[in-house]
């Protein structure tokens, strides 16, 4: 059990944390069904019953969004307020507020995953919630902000550990991505039209649409490797000074990155070629990265054998470098002309959201769950190994079976007859993804089975734990 507070010592303000660690589970859960659900409606499309707000059009903006921001944002939320309290010594600037995100990013979310379905859309990628909704998010956001900064502010140390710099630019870069890109002029309380039009629409959306990756689904997520690998793995990060290299090297690169989404359209060409050359030069501070979080293990190696939560921590290192690698690849023009609209970009996208984020933030809420319920381990190791094999089993499934078919897609599409014609239509392409589509959604179900299995462990881990009130060290609380 945790150590009990002693009566007028401060205690940290986890309550925030305890809440959103568990909607994360939660919300694990439901994205992921969803996402499996549709995975069959591509294999299967009677699926839809004929009920549009079933229809695949509607229910596949509502798995992003409930994977990324609701699965993703909450462990964000939960991690980085654990975090930041504990390498600054100190507990949260203004835990109520603190409070009102969580309740604000409930709201976001049902409120996303009731007008989603009802065909209520801005039609952007990863931005299709309308003005109201996105009103609300960016008042959550910068109250997240000045509870995360106001936290360093009162910090107890000197030193401001490097995962609070990472998770400090994720909420600043998210901040003004989110309020740049949905400026809007709304028509009604459900519909709004982009402020942008055209080509700087489209730039401004891809601009948007890569940096929430390079931000939300990376820069947050780093944050979380910095400090968590250290802790389960009981060594100090590899190297300090290439973190802080891998940190300015990141956050400058990645916000140029986003044209490579645009090749071979209206955008102008020189915009392209920037964006494939900053996306070439990612792959430095991206392995940087890795190899820094990877070698944290050195002279720990053996802990892999039984550590099944170290196990997450490192295979999601994995999936992250393989995901940087093709990233910057399928950047380059010409890979980009065989893969673009192909199910590959479906498999590099999972390779990173499956394999990087999901590993990370569940490796994570293991660690952070037991400790916020006065445990030090979750109520089963076993169930952690077991869903470790099973989502790693899924993931390779996924993304092997997307990487053959979209390949297989490019090349359908470009073969030509001797006299111009195109060999096989665009039906005999569907096809022959079939069987491809069976594997992914076999593979999506593993990894369904997997949160399912982390759900109910969690469910006994606070039964058969308690709320526990973690002291400020001493030091600290007298500084």
């Amino acid at each position: 059990m945790a150590q009990a507070a002693q009566p007028g010592r401060p205690v940290y303000s986890d309550a925030p944390v305890r809440l959103f660690a568990l909607a994360a589970v939660l919300w694990g859960v439901v994205g992921m069904f969803v996402g499996v659900f549709i995975a069959a409606q591509l294999a299967f499309p009677d699926l839809t019953f004929g009920i549009p707000w079933l229809s695949y059009g509607r229910l596949r903006p509502l798995h992003t969004n409930a994977v990324i921001f609701a699965f993703g944002g909450c462990a964000l939320f939960a991690t980085s307020y654990h975090v930041v309290q504990r390498t600054c010594q100190t507990r949260l600037f203004a835990p109520g507020l603190a409070m009102f995100t969580f309740v604000a990013w409930q709201l976001v979310i049902v409120a996303a995953a009731i007008s989603l379905p009802l065909g209520y859309t801005s039609g952007k990628e990863y931005a299709e919630l309308e003005w109201p909704i996105d009103i609300l998010i960016a008042i959550t956001w910068v109250s997240y902000a000045i509870v995360f900064f106001g936290t360093v502010g009162i910090r107890k140390v000197r030193h401001i550990y490097v995962a609070n710099w990472f998770f400090g630019a994720f909420i600043i870069a998210v901040a003004l991505l989110h309020i740049v890109n949905s400026a809007a002029v709304p028509v009604s309380l459900f519909k709004s039209y982009s402020a942008y039009a055209g080509v700087q629409d489209a730039m401004v959306q891809w601009w948007y649409g890569h940096n929430a990756v390079g931000f939300f689904l990376t820069a947050g997520f780093l944050g979380m490797m910095y400090y968590y690998i250290p802790k389960q793995a009981e060594r100090p990060v590899y190297s300090y000074r290439l973190s802080i290299v891998h940190f300015w090297a990141l956050i400058f690169t990645y916000m140029w990155a986003g044209p490579h989404h645009l090749h071979y359209t209206a955008l102008p060409d020189w915009t392209q070629s920037v964006g494939m050359i900053f996306s070439l030069v990612l792959l430095a501070p991206s392995w940087g990265g890795m190899i820094n979080g990877i070698m944290t293990l050195s002279g720990a190696w053996h802990k892999l054998r039984d550590d099944a939560i170290l196990k997450f921590l490192i295979v999601a290192l994995s999936f992250y470098g393989m995901s940087t690698f093709e990233g910057p690849m399928m950047s380059i023009k010409t890979v980009n002309a065989l893969s673009h609209y192909t199910d590959w970009t479906v498999g590099h996208v999972h390779s990173g959201a499956l394999g990087w984020v999901g590993m990370i933030s569940i490796g994570s809420l293991y660690f952070l769950i037991p400790r916020m319920f006065g445990r030090k381990t979750m109520y089963s190791t076993r169930a952690i190994e077991l869903h470790f094999w099973v989502a790693t089993i899924g993931i390779v499934l996924y993304i092997a079976a997307m990487w053959i078919a979209g390949v297989m897609q490019g090349l359908m599409w470009r073969a030509v007859n001797p006299d111009g014609t195109l060999v096989y239509s665009f039906v005999e392409s569907v096809k022959a993804t079939y069987p491809f589509y069976i594997i992914r959604m076999l593979g999506g179900l593993l990894y369904l089975t997997g949160m399912v299995i982390m759900a109910w462990n969690t469910v006994m881990t606070v039964r058969s734990g308690k709320v526990a009130a973690t002291p400020v060290p001493l030091a600290a609380a007298h500084a």
